[in-house]
């Protein structure tokens, strides 16, 4: 799940068969946090929050360069089991072995 290109609806995706070989955590992400009413009125965009990347730059050859900020951390703050920078692995990396079935809830 990654919010660095923004935000528009809160998800989930949860293993619904292999859970407990889905990595340390057993679960997928989850973001319940309507963003979109909470948006900072710098990146409001209609229909959602957009990222920071998106509005102020970090694209093309520069998009994997783009460091942590307080926008990244607003995401962050909201969905911590979301991307929110790209290099936002350590947190945000969810895995599950190949076979795996998800229930992916739109708005939980």
């Amino acid at each position: 799940m990654s919010l660095i290109d923004g935000f528009n609806v809160p998800m989930s995706f949860q293993p619904t068969s292999n859970a407990a070989r889905c990595g340390a955590r057993r679960r997928g992400p989850s973001c319940g946090v309507d963003i979109t009413a909470q948006c900072l009125p710098e990146l409001k965009v209609a229909g959602g929050c957009d990222s920071a990347c998106g509005k102020f730059g970090c694209r093309g050859k520069y998009e994997h360069e783009c460091p942590p900020t307080s926008y990244s951390k607003f995401f962050k703050d909201k969905c911590p089991d979301a991307y929110s920078y790209a290099k936002d692995d350590r947190s945000s990396t969810f895995t599950c072995p190949a076979g795996t079935n998800y229930q992916i809830v739109m708005c939980p």
